[in-house]
C-alpha cells in the first residue's frame, strides 16, 4: 500500500517545515533593533550592554527567550524580546553567532594569573569555550561586576552562574571584572 508511506513522508515534511531555518540575512534585519545598545556586529556601544557578535547562537537564543518570558528581566530587553517571534529570536541569534568573536590580549598577559573561578568556561581570554557561556573578552567591567552580582544576590538565576557567584566576594569579583575587561575584543563580520 502506498497510502501509509505517502501520510508518513508528508507527516514528515510538515514537521520539518515547523521548525522553519535560521536566516542570517533576516537576522541582520532584526538586528537593526539591536544596533542602538549592541551594535549592527555585535561590538556594543553601552556600556550597560554586552557584546553579543560572535556568541553561539544557543546562547542568544536562550537569552532572548529568558527575556521575552520574564525568566530574564531587564527594563530594555524585556520590552524588545517581547516583540520578537520564534523566528525573529533564531534569526538574529543567528546573524550574531555568525561573527567572529577575537580576544586581543593586553601586553604581557599571563593565562595562569586568570580568575580560577572562570576559565573552565569562559576561558583565560575571555572567549568561551563551552557554547552555554558567554564570551567576556571586552566586556565593560562594570556590566561583568553587575551580571556577577545580580547571580550572587539571586536576581538572575543560573545552574551554573549562582553558585560560583555565591562564592565570589566583592573583591573577587571586580578582579574578574577588571581581568576580562582589559582583554580586547575584535568582532570580524560574517
Amino acid at each position: 500500500m502506498i497510502w501509509p508511506a505517502l501520510i508518513l513522508g508528508l507527516g514528515g515534511l510538515m514537521l520539518a517545515g515547523a521548525a522553519s531555518a535560521q536566516n542570517v540575512e533576516a537576522g541582520r534585519k532584526v538586528a537593526g533593533m539591536c544596533r542602538t545598545c549592541h551594535g549592527l556586529d555585535g561590538l556594543a556601544v553601552m556600556p550597560v550592554a554586552p557584546n553579543i557578535g560572535g556568541e553561539p547562537a544557543a546562547y542568544l537564543a536562550a537569552q532572548l527567550e529568558a527575556f521575552r518570558s520574564g525568566a530574564r528581566v531587564n527594563e530594555m530587553m524585556s520590552v524588545v524580546a517581547a516583540g520578537l517571534s520564534d523566528q525573529q529570536i533564531a534569526d538574529v541569534a543567528a546573524w550574531y553567532a555568525a561573527h567572529t568573536a577575537t580576544a586581543v590580549p593586553p601586553p604581557a598577559f599571563d593565562a595562569a594569573a586568570a580568575p580560577e573561578a572562570c576559565v573552565a568556561c569562559h576561558g583565560a581570554d575571555g572567549i568561551a569555550v563551552i557554547d552555554e557561556a558567554p564570551n567576556l573578552a571586552g566586556e565593560n567591567a562594570i556590566y561583568i561586576d553587575t551580571q556577577l552580582k545580580a547571580f550572587r544576590g539571586g536576581k538572575r538565576a543560573s545552574e551554573i552562574m549562582t553558585p560560583v557567584a555565591e562564592g565570589l566576594d566583592d573583591a573577587a569579583i571586580r578582579a574578574a571584572a577588571d581581568w576580562y575587561a582589559a582583554v580586547g575584543l575584535e568582532i570580524t563580520p560574517p
